[in-house]
Parts: structure tokens; C-alpha cells; sequence
């Protein structure tokens, strides 16, 4: 039995996926059943609830031979870090409770620094949880930036004629799809290879700076003198927050853009093993035109 969190999203969806098309007994966690409904109709146990419940989370992880775990993101909350620390002491007390031995944990590159790094401070907090349990096997999967949330570009592209963030243009990204990630997190689940704490930090077969990354999806959708433009860090929150994105979270992004901007250490560090994934940003340009012609 494996139990995943976050099964309906980018990632939990295609671990959930691959355990069930390899044969094994799944409960999905989820906050809507109504989402979880396609794992059902495959042989998956659902189980709604809140991620913030330590009980509940118990009773999903009773029995589960390993826990693919990861803090769901919640753009709306008051106080980012607050949320991440409830969630991840509700996870690591019903990992505790259940008696759990093997936790496949998402985290980001970055996540070795206890400052500096926006919303992936919070998964510092996290990884030093998991690691401090008596017993209990954990991989720490490091993710690169997801090739995924170049999707919020398409409206720009669309309105303003431009690619933008507030990183800047000329410094690589360790970019990486979250098919990537779901399907290495899967195969690690079924053989169960890790043990003691493990650091493996995932990127693409090779890395972008914004730049590049632009020119790519440029041409991709025909537009391959697509500009890329740096945005001012008081824009960009101000940006965020009109996008729907709670205030404290939009400083949080500004401060990770920040961090990377001057060479804080979002990358591998010598403790991890670098392992390169094998979507290339060319190839998820397909889907990116694909999204932009379908808006």
C-alpha cells in the first residue's frame, strides 16, 4: 500500500498513476473527491481531508508501505511560512503516529538554506522534520524550477506581447517538468532503494537562462523574436498580488527571485546527487504552444 499526497496535483498525480499502472494498492489524499475520482475509477482509495489534520492524515498513511509527501501549495493564506510549518508538522506527526518507515519528501533546490529563499524556506523546515524521525527512511527529491509555471507566461505573451519575471535574463535555471519528477519519485517508491536521509536534486538534461527559455517558446507558437523583459521587484509583487496571489506570498516570490538573482544557492549542492531528467524545454514548448493556442 502506498499512500500519495497531492495526487491531483503536477506531480502526486503521475506517482499515483504509475503505482497503479504497476499493480499497487493506492490511497490518494485529496480536499476533493470530485478530483480524485479518475484514481477511483482505477483502484485507488480516496481519502478527503485536510493536509493540516495530522489524524487524518494517520489513518491515511495506516499500513502504507511508503508516503509520497509534499506541502500543497495555498496562495490565499495570511502567513506562508506558518502554513508550511502546520502542514509539515501535521505530516511528520502522522508519519510518526502510523509508524511509517519510507517517505519519498518534494522538496526544491535551495531548500539546504534556513533563509533568503521565499517559499522554499519553508521546505528547509520540512527536510530537518523528516530527518530528525527515529527509524524512518526519507529521499529528499530537490526540484528544479517547474517548466509548468512558464505557463503563466501565455497571458502575457497574449496582452503584452512579452515574456517577464522579476529573475533575471542571463543566469541559468535548473528548469525540470513535473511528469519528470512524478515519474523518478514513482520508480523509487516501487523499488524502495533509499535509506538513511537521501538528497537527490532533479533538473532537466540541461539548463536555461529566461533568455533561452523565451527564445524556445517563441518560436514555438511563432513568434520567435518573442522579447524577454526583467520587471522591477516592486512591479512584480504588485503584479502577483493582483493576479489573486495572498500579499505575504507575493513578498515570499519576491524574495526567492531575489536570492537567485544574487547567487544565493538555488542549485545542487555537494551533498545531493544530480541526477538530469530527460524532458527538454524544447520538447515542452510542444505543450506550451499547444496551451497558448487553445486560450
Amino acid at each position: 500500500m502506498y499512500t500519495i499526497l497531492g495526487a491531483t496535483g503536477n506531480t502526486g498525480r503521475v506517482v499515483a498513476e504509475k503505482l497503479l499502472a504497476a499493480g499497487k494498492p493506492v490511497r490518494v489524499v485529496g480536499r476533493n473527491r470530485e478530483r480524485l475520482e479518475p484514481f477511483v475509477e482505477k483502484g485507488a482509495q480516496p481519502f478527503v481531508g485536510s493536509v493540516t489534520d495530522a489524524d487524518f492524515l494517520a489513518k491515511a498513511f495506516d499500513g502504507a508501505t511508503a508516503v509520497y509527501a509534499l506541502i500543497p501549495p495555498n496562495m490565499q493564506v495570511d502567513n506562508f511560512l506558518a502554513y508550511q510549518n502546520q502542514v509539515g508538522e501535521a505530516i511528520t506527526k502522522a508519519i510518526e503516529k502510523a509508524g511509517i518507515t519510507r517517505v519519498v519528501n518534494l522538496s526544491s533546490m535551495g531548500a539546504h538554506l534556513p533563509e533568503g529563499t521565499g517559499p522554499i524556506r519553508g521546505l528547509y523546515f520540512q527536510e530537518q522534520r523528516l530527518n530528525a524521525l527515529s527509524g524512518v527512511h526519507v529521499l529528499h527529491l530537490r526540484a528544479g524550477f517547474f517548466m509548468e509555471n512558464l505557463l503563466f507566461q501565455v497571458d502575457l505573451i497574449k496582452n503584452q506581447g512579452i515574456c517577464g519575471s522579476p529573475m533575471r535574463g542571463d543566469l541559468p535555471m535548473y528548469l525540470i517538468a513535473t511528469r519528470d519528477i512524478g515519474e523518478y519519485a514513482a520508480g523509487h517508491l516501487l523499488e524502495l532503494d533509499f535509506s538513511g536521509q537521501e538528497i537527490h536534486a532533479l533538473s532537466g538534461p540541461r539548463d536555461y537562462t529566461m533568455v533561452e527559455a523565451t527564445r524556445i517558446l517563441g518560436a514555438a507558437i511563432g513568434k520567435p523574436d518573442l522579447p524577454y523583459v526583467q520587471f522591477p521587484y516592486e512591479d512584480a509583487e504588485q503584479a502577483f498580488i493582483q493576479m489573486g496571489i495572498g500579499p505575504d506570498i507575493a513578498r515570499s516570490y519576491i524574495e526567492m527571485y531575489r536570492g537567485f538573482n544574487e547567487g544565493i544557492g538555488i542549485a545542487p549542492t555537494p551533498d545531493a546527487r544530480h541526477v538530469r531528467t530527460k524532458t527538454s524545454l524544447e520538447e515542452f514548448a510542444d505543450f506550451f504552444a499547444a496551451v497558448y493556442r487553445a486560450g
